[in-house]
């Protein structure tokens, strides 16, 4: 009875022994595909499972995974649970077996592909064209104008109107929506242009040399109505 009770433990143990070996070889081989993908730049879809302090956490090839608040999006995320439960893209960007360490990021995905929608969006503005934005800034020497996924171009200070202005604050400001004309592009730099697109408060609304011509050609009329009417009363032998 002892014997067979010996015979089942080392049984249990052995088998107990090899499931460890299974498990330690499993981890092994995803810390290696870890390695490999973060090597070759591999993106991998994860599940976000928890929000901690400072970031998430994500299982990458069966590895418990660390994703800071800084590399969730493009930018740095304040709400970290409205992350939980989301399937997102990463990249590995630091495997240590060792310690057991391994950071994840979403960042660098992201802000290539804003990268690629902004430079399509870029390749679609032909000189000429008119769009819509909005007045994201008004400095000293111009305007910023949001076009979009992220693209912003300059109105400069000599671009608003026909007459010179003091400053672009006379006409615009922040979060006024607006026409603009596509000036030009240069490295990757947008110019844009409002003239004759926007309202000139102070544009005159007659020349004076127009207003003077009209007075001279009604005041004319006049006289050769006031000579016809005197004359019309004069009878000649």
């Amino acid at each position: 009875m002892a014997e067979e009770t010996m015979e089942a433990y080392e049984k249990e143990i052995n088998e107990s022994l090899a499931k460890q070996k299974k498990i330690e070889d499993q981890e092994d081989l995803g810390w290696d595909r870890l390695r490999a993908e973060m090597s070759s730049k591999t993106p991998i879809e994860v599940e976000i499972i928890e929000a901690v302090k400072g970031g998430c956490v994500a299982y990458a090839e069966g590895i418990r995974g660390f994703i800071p608040a800084s590399r969730l999006s493009g930018r740095y995320v304040d709400d970290l649970d409205s992350f939980v439960g989301k399937r997102i893209n990463i990249l590995v960007t630091e495997a240590d077996q060792e310690s057991g360490k391994l950071i994840l990021s979403a960042r660098e995905l992201i802000r290539a592909q804003e990268a690629d929608a902004r430079n399509k969006k870029i390749a679609s503005l032909l000189p000429g064209n008119i769009v819509y934005g909005t007045v994201e800034s008004v400095m000293p020497y111009g305007a910023f104008v949001s076009l979009g996924d992220g693209i912003s171009g300059l109105v400069h200070i000599s671009e608003f109107v026909e007459r010179r202005i003091q400053s672009p604050s006379e006409l615009v400001k922040e979060g006024d929506k607006v026409k603009v004309r596509i000036k030009g592009i240069k490295d990757g730099k947008i110019s844009l242009s409002m003239k004759g697109l926007i309202t000139d408060p102070k544009a005159p609304e007659q020349r004076p040399e127009e207003e003077s011509t009209e007075r001279e050609y009604s005041s004319g009329v006049e006289a050769t109505t006031s000579l016809g009417s005197l004359l019309s009363g004069i009878k000649l032998d």
